[in-house]
Order: structure tokens, then sequence, then C-alpha cells
């Protein structure tokens, strides 16, 4: 990706699809980071053993097949999307797809009950509170 390419970010929140075990996150994790590297798409999973919250930003076209992709992924349900749109400057850079591992589900049911950037304030309120694997 080209420094003049706009930069565009998504950030939703999601649910693990019942009966499906918590580690199955470890595998979407494995194949994103190497999937989204190639696409000039870093960001945030943080995941507290039910639901997903996921700040993405990268290349428009490149984060926008992603969220498609996640929309169609079996493994989510009840996808809630509070932030689309441009983005002035990354702030994922020091790594690619971090992970995070939240305490309890508290945190993330917290900000699924805010709207839009008030959502993504909170989240970004919240990382550095995070044990982040990069």
């Amino acid at each position: 990706m080209t420094e003049k390419q706009a930069l565009h970010e998504v950030f939703y929140c999601s649910m693990l699809t019942p009966d499906l075990p918590p580690a199955t996150v470890g595998s979407i994790v494995t194949q994103a980071r190497a999937r989204n590297a190639q696409y000039g798409i870093t960001g945030l999973l943080v995941f507290d053993g039910m639901r997903f919250c996921q700040h993405l930003e990268g290349p428009h076209g490149a984060v926008e097949t992603l969220m498609r992709r996640i929309e169609q992924d079996p493994r989510h349900t009840d996808i809630k999307v509070f932030r689309r749109g441009p983005l002035a400057a990354r702030r994922y850079s020091g790594f690619g797809m971090g992970l995070a591992e939240s305490e309890g589900p508290d945190l993330m049911a917290g900000i699924r009950a805010l709207d839009g950037e008030a959502a993504l304030a909170h989240f970004l309120a919240l990382r550095p509170s995070f044990d982040i694997n990069g």
C-alpha cells in the first residue's frame, strides 16, 4: 500500500456462534494475520470468550472486502458495525493484527450498549488496559 492511498476504518462487534469453542478464535487470528498483512490491513481484535470487538484499518477496498467476508463467516453472529469511514492516520502501526483477551464479558457488553463514535471512543480508551499479542 502506498501512503497516498486513502485509509479506511471499520469498527464492529459480533458474537461467537453458539456451540463453537473459544479456541476457534486462535485459528481465525492465525489465518487473518497473514491475509491482512498481504493487503495492508492492521487493527486489533478483542475477544472475551463470547464477543468479538474488532477495529480494522487499511486501504478502503481491502477493509471492505474483509468486512464482507466477516459478515458471511458462520463463526460470527449478531454483527453490529459502529464506525465505517475514512481514517486520517493509522492507530495500529506497531503491529499487524493484535489480539487481546478481555477479562470477563462486561467490557465488551458495555461497548455494544453504545452507538457509533461513542462505542469506538470507549474501545480506544480501553486499549491501554488490554494485553495485546501482536
